[in-house]
């Protein structure tokens, strides 16, 4: 099942699946998607798909694909590498990513396959870690790698919290339709040129692993964003670098689950 979050005709802000009939419409569903819910069979026309959901949290992995320890010279991390990301930086697709007036003019996309935590988790086993999980949605961390990298001395999270910096959707797929998170095709396309073009099956940690792990004497929360990292081909390890400028236009897509497009602008 695909459920969107998003903005109806008359404002209000619903839940959904798409109307196969109507592209442009959605059925309303009623509930709690974190609990009991259920779709109508009322449809509301979409005004603006919105992020699939509000997290509490966003937790994000970095170093956790072969490929793109390797092209970075790092060695693969013995236990999972966690930073966190404001969840001011939230977008959906076709919003644009704002390049910040604070600087850089180093900012890179990250592809990434986003967990969606379904109930409330703490100390969970891998073996249970996926009953857990709501669902899967495509991300991009965007990062401002001068920030991330030189000004904060290696800190992540504010070269990673800009606002706009987690374009992510365009909606949840739920995990009965994605029985192997860890061998989904995982591609960013800018500009129409795929610069990254990979598989979750390089993931150093599996989804269930990550779970788990992050759930180690830390709660989390129904709607909590778990990024799991980003393959080979990021725009800053290539050479000449690619950052991303003015009138890009960048796309995660994530196999069965679908593309999340964002323009870039650059803050006025």
């Amino acid at each position: 099942m695909k459920l969107i979050r998003f903005q109806s005709e008359q404002k209000n802000i619903l839940y959904g699946v798409f109307d196969q009939n109507r592209p442009d419409s959605a059925y309303i569903i009623e509930g709690d998607i974190f609990g009991v819910f259920h779709i109508t069979r009322e449809s509301a026309g979409i005004e603006k798909v919105l992020p699939p959901v509000s997290p509490p949290n966003i937790l994000a992995l970095g170093l956790n694909y072969r490929g793109h320890a390797d092209e970075t010279n790092i060695r693969y991390p013995d236990t999972p590498i966690i930073f966190i990301k404001g969840t001011n930086s939230i977008i959906g697709s076709m919003s644009p990513i704002i390049l910040p007036k604070a600087g850089p003019d180093e900012v890179d996309y990250e592809a990434e396959l986003a967990i969606i935590i379904g109930k409330k988790t703490k100390n969970v086993s891998p073996q249970d870690a996926v009953d857990h999980i709501l669902g899967y949605t495509c991300a991009n961390d965007v990062s401002a790698r001068d920030w991330q990298i030189r000004l904060q001395k290696k800190q992540w999270a504010r070269g990673k919290s800009f606002d706009t910096f987690c374009p992510i959707g365009p909606c949840i797929v739920t995990r009965d339709d994605i029985p192997d998170p860890n061998n989904l095709r995982i591609r960013t396309i800018l500009n129409s040129e795929t610069l990254q073009d990979s598989s979750t099956s390089d993931m150093i940690f599996d989804v269930p692993t990550i779970v788990s792990d992050l759930s180690r004497s830390m709660t989390l929360l129904p709607g909590t964003i778990i990024l799991t990292g980003t393959p080979e081909g990021v725009g800053f390890t290539r050479q000449p670098p690619i950052f991303l400028k003015d009138g890009d236009v960048v796309t995660v897509s994530i196999e069965k689950i679908g593309e999340l497009t964002n323009p870039v602008i650059r803050e006025n």
